[in-house]
């Protein structure tokens, strides 16, 4: 057809803005959620949570949502969820083809799972238990009748529906299964291994909304045609993906090494994270949303959640073009140790593997990569040097006579 009308045809650039993945990792660590449950409890920080993930599915009817629970002992999804992964046997994988899980989003879950027991959004004013040690752990109350289907509610709009169904059931399964003693031993959050989730999660969606945006387009570009690479370069992204992290948590120091690798690989491609600090100071967290761009806001009320998410994390990097962002006066750039995991502010740095260390390693070896490290002098004295007297030079006055000390008299 070329050929006979003479014309070129040329894929038309969509204007409609790119989808949007948010990916939430919501810190679910017990002990810090027991010392602010008086003033932020879990339920109303899960029910704002809920307002601003439907606010983000109605900016754009193609905007996904994906959630991660960071807890004491494990990292896992709370929605989409694995249904299939719990029904596998062991050592197979769940979809029969790989050792990817498939992740079922809310529609597809069966209807046995809304019958089950689930958190809900306003229990009993006090909703905590009394653990081992004393401190109180989150546990929000149960239903006490089951309710109905999410299909059958016809007074709230049914993808929020089914996201809330789904993550209050996927938080109680997670809290009802932490035993006591895991929480005793271990009193930290897995903000690590949520990050990898997470980076894995959005990988595996570009790559199939690449797949399918590069079936659906027309002809191919042709690198040699300026044109073409114009049309190209103006082209949205197929998927834009932020990451945002609800931290309640402190010292980190344990984690650094996971985090910084995810830092720098949430850098590489270009995914902002955002940081709602509601508790507690982690350096770690500053620099994540430093290195990456994205927003940092330590929350001086934690009653005022919603607030804070709708204004400073609800829009996305299109939008944040045309807005000025919150942004962190000044960002802690201290590192941790290699070997006690302590935060400081002078250490010493491996010339080969970049290790840091507060003090110099036993015979001078790496205990990363087992380098000798030359120290030099370190630890000796100074050499002292003697202070140069200056020659005090004379100054000529006005009248030409030289101005220096006056000469002693007779005594």
């Amino acid at each position: 057809m070329d050929t006979v009308d003479g014309s070129h045809h040329y894929e038309r650039a969509s204007d409609e803005p790119p989808p949007s993945l948010l990916t939430i990792i919501l810190d679910t660590n017990p002990h810090a959620w027991a010392h602010i449950s008086n003033i932020l409890p879990l339920s109303k920080a899960i029910a704002n949570l809920l307002v601003f993930i439907n606010a983000h599915l109605a900016i754009n009817y193609a905007n996904k949502v994906a959630i991660i629970a960071s807890h004491t002992q494990c990292a896992e999804f709370l929605y989409p969820s694995s249904t299939n992964a719990t029904n596998a046997p062991q050592g197979v994988a769940s979809n029969g083809t790989d050792n990817d899980t498939e992740m079922t989003d809310a529609d597809e879950i069966s209807l046995e799972s809304s019958s089950k027991s689930k958190l809900t959004l306003n229990g009993p004013k006090h909703p905590f238990s009394t653990t081992t040690n004393g401190h109180e752990a989150p546990s929000l109350p149960r239903s006490n009748t089951n309710p109905a289907h999410p299909a059958d509610d016809a007074n709230k709009y049914r993808p929020f529906r089914l996201i809330e169904e789904a993550l209050l059931h996927a938080l109680t399964n997670l809290l009802q299964s932490t035993p006591a003693s895991a929480l005793a031993q271990n009193p930290t959050t897995s903000v690590a291994g949520a990050l990898t989730l997470a980076l894995c999660y959005i990988n595996k969606l570009t790559i199939q909304a690449s797949s399918s945006s590069a079936s659906h387009s027309g002809p191919s570009v042709n690198p040699a045609n300026p044109s073409d690479m114009d049309l190209q370069n103006a082209r949205a992204p197929a998927l834009q993906s932020r990451i945002l992290i609800l931290s309640v948590s402190g010292d980190l120091a344990n984690q650094y090494i996971p985090i910084m690798n995810c830092i720098f690989a949430s850098q590489r491609l270009s995914i902002p994270i955002d940081i709602a600090k509601i508790a507690g100071d982690t350096v770690f967290l500053q620099q994540a949303s430093d290195a990456t761009k994205g927003t940092y806001i330590k929350l001086e009320d934690p009653r005022g959640l919603l607030q804070y998410l709708m204004m400073g994390f609800l829009p996305d990097q299109t939008s944040r073009e045309f807005l000025i962002s919150p942004t962190q006066v000044g960002v802690d750039f201290r590192a941790a140790c290699f070997c006690h995991r302590r935060v400081v502010d002078i250490g010493f740095v491996c010339s080969i593997c970049l290790s840091i260390f507060c003090s110099p390693p036993e015979d001078a070896t790496c205990l990363t990569c087992g380098t000798h490290l030359s120290l030099g002098d370190y630890g000796g004295k100074p050499a002292v040097i003697p202070r140069k007297k200056k020659r005090r030079k004379n100054r000529i006055d006005e009248e030409g006579r030289a101005s220096g000390p006056a000469t002693p008299g007779p005594a």
